[in-house]
Parts: C-alpha cells; sequence; structure tokens
C-alpha cells in the first residue's frame, strides 16, 4: 500500500511504511514553528526512520535548529523569488549514510560532461501527446511493467484520472498505437513550480532519448503556464536520468540520501532545476 497525503494544519504531506518516512510536501509557512513538534511526534509514533522537507529559504534557521540538515537548494523555487531549501531530519544513523557512492559519484561525473549534448528528434513512426484520461488503463500497464513499486500509486488508472483532475499533465509517446513511453508535470501553480517526473520507457524502446524529448515537450507546456522553475528527483544511481536531465541544461543542486522507496529498496535521489524564464 503507498504511503498517505494528508493535510497537517495548513500543510500537506505524505507519510507511511512505505518509505518509511515523511515527506512534507507543500509547508504553509503559518504552520511554524509549531507544525515541526507536530512532525517529530508523527515520525516517533510511527518509527520512521527520516523527516524530508521542502522549506523556504526564509525559514531555514528554525529547521536547523530543530535537528534538520540541508540536502539541496533551488534558486528562486517560490514564486520566482525565494531559494527551496530541501531538508532533512533522521531518526536512525543508519538511514543517513549515503550508499554506494562511488557508484553515485560516477553518475553524476558522467552526467555532468554531458550538458546540452546529443540532438532531440523523435523516429518515424512516433508521436508524442498529452495523455488523456482515456489513456489511463494503458499508461497504468506501463508503470506496472516499469516499476517493481512507487512512491505513489501510479500503476492504478484511478489514481491517474484523479491526478489529472487536480495538479498533473502525463505525457506520453506512441510507436504506432502502443504506448511506449511516459513522464508528468506536477505542478504547483501557486508557487510557479513543476516536478518533472514519473518518467517510464518499456525496455524494448530504451537508448532513444524519449526522456529527453518528454521533457523538452513538458517544459514547453510549463512555459506556457508562466510557470518558472522546473526541477526534478531523480534515481541517483541512475546515468540514464540524470544524463537526460543534464543533456536538458539542469543544474544539479544535491543529494537526498536514502530517501525514496524504488523497486523494493530505498534509493538516494539527486536534485536537478532549471529556470524556464
Amino acid at each position: 500500500m503507498s504511503d498517505l497525503v494528508k493535510k497537517i494544519r495548513n500543510s500537506y504531506m505524505q507519510h507511511g511504511k512505505e518509505n518509511n518516512r515523511i515527506y512534507l510536501m507543500k509547508l504553509a509557512p503559518k504552520d511554524c514553528p509549531e507544525i515541526l513538534s507536530d512532525l517529530d511526534k508523527i515520525a516517533l509514533d510511527n518509527e520512521y526512520s527520516k523527516i524530508f522537507a521542502k522549506v523556504p529559504y526564509s525559514l531555514k534557521q528554525e529547521f536547523l535548529e530543530k535537528g534538520y540538515q540541508v540536502e539541496a537548494q533551488i534558486p528562486n523555487f517560490f514564486r520566482g523569488k525565494e531559494d527551496g531549501i530541501f531538508m532533512a531530519k533522521y531518526f536512525d544513523e543508519q538511514r543517513r549514510q549515503l550508499e554506494n557512492k562511488d557508484r553515485i559519484f560516477q553518475v553524476l561525473e558522467v552526467s555532468l560532461k554531458k550538458k546540452f549534448k546529443e540532438k532531440n528528434f523523435l523516429e518515424k513512426g512516433y508521436l508524442c501527446r498529452k495523455a488523456q484520461k482515456e489513456d489511463t488503463k494503458e499508461m497504468a500497464k506501463v508503470y506496472q511493467k516499469v516499476f517493481e513499486s512507487y512512491p505513489f500509486p501510479i500503476e492504478d488508472p484511478s489514481y491517474l484520472k484523479k491526478t489529472m483532475e487536480e495538479n498533473i499533465e502525463y505525457f506520453g509517446i506512441w510507436n504506432q498505437d502502443q504506448l511506449v513511453a511516459l513522464s508528468s508535470s506536477e505542478m504547483d501553480l501557486s508557487l510557479l513550480n513543476v516536478e518533472m517526473t514519473d518518467f517510464a520507457i518499456l525496455p524494448d524502446y530504451r537508448g532513444k532519448n524519449l526522456s529527453l524529448y518528454l521533457l523538452n515537450e513538458m517544459e514547453k507546456e510549463m512555459k506556457k503556464k508562466r510557470i518558472q522553475i522546473a526541477y526534478s528527483i531523480a534515481r541517483s544511481h541512475s546515468f540514464a536520468m540524470n544524463t537526460t536531465f543534464s543533456k536538458a541544461g539542469y543544474d544539479f543542486r544535491g543529494t537526498l540520501i536514502q530517501n525514496t522507496q524504488i523497486a523494493g529498496h530505498l534509493e538516494s535521489m539527486n536534485v536537478w532545476y532549471k529556470s524556464l524564464i
């Protein structure tokens, strides 16, 4: 069962045993400092080993004083004016340790060398478009094939339909009539930022830069909505995804340690960002 998204005071968090953490997804500044004690209590009551929070720069010191550390920082994250700080508090020293450091550093080294490299096009017979509700059954099947497990229930068509009605636009690439690649733009229209996420390419179609094509198409749509900052939280061990963001001109901004449960185990995640203005 996926972790649940819940309202806490005027803020929103996701928490549960899947990721063994709290994720403070959207903090209402007026909830500080009281919400910090609330989060501690929930973490301790559920024996979670981490709290992960997206925090405005102006509240950074309050979180530091409560035992948080900075893991990433995105310039102008909030309405193009205030930096966003990705902060973490650990309740288990083992979870604080960066695993497989050599692999993570190697992925970053290779990715950063490929900034702005490789042209972007679709082969003949391929079509890229925004996904619609009638596509959700096919979308769910793709996600099921690509991910053994995922932080959100993207393998459920009803979940995909619900998020389409809220703040997420999905984009797909079809080869003839077969859906072969997917991604999503999780928009915060009030804060003018967007998370580029949920990339899934069927195994037979990898190596064709389909993720890069999807990313560029999503950026075009987000610019039309006047969104200013695009970012992503990518698996730190993935050459393909980290290289995709570097090729598209994104900047690396930090690593979230043992942050997200994907494919049955916790993985560290790299934060990438790009200004769309």
